[in-house]
């Protein structure tokens, strides 16, 4: 490494590293506040299934080694596609 490190003042990638050990990022340098916008929304949505229901999904689901997740998805796509397609059709 020809370059030594700004902070650090290292002249290899092992005393960067060792550094980094013993030191953060509040230890050097100035602090500037930033701002930013985070966006919380999930893009999965939880839907309450009553307990008879929930349990047939999940006897199915273990039958088929797959997820109640992943099931009820397939059959949700599928009707979908099925309903959008006739309404198309109209």
């Amino acid at each position: 490494m020809s370059d030594k490190s700004s902070v650090s003042k290292a002249a290899s990638y092992q005393e960067i590293g060792a550094y980094w050990d013993t030191h953060d990022s509040t230890d050097s340098g100035e602090q500037e506040e930033v701002g930013f916008e985070v966006s919380i929304e999930s893009q999965q949505r939880y839907l309450a299934l009553d307990g008879d229901l929930s349990r047939r999904v999940r006897r199915l689901a273990v039958r088929r080694g797959i997820s109640e997740s992943i099931l009820v998805q397939e059959w949700i796509r599928e009707r979908l596609d099925q309903e959008l397609a006739r309404d198309d059709s109209r």
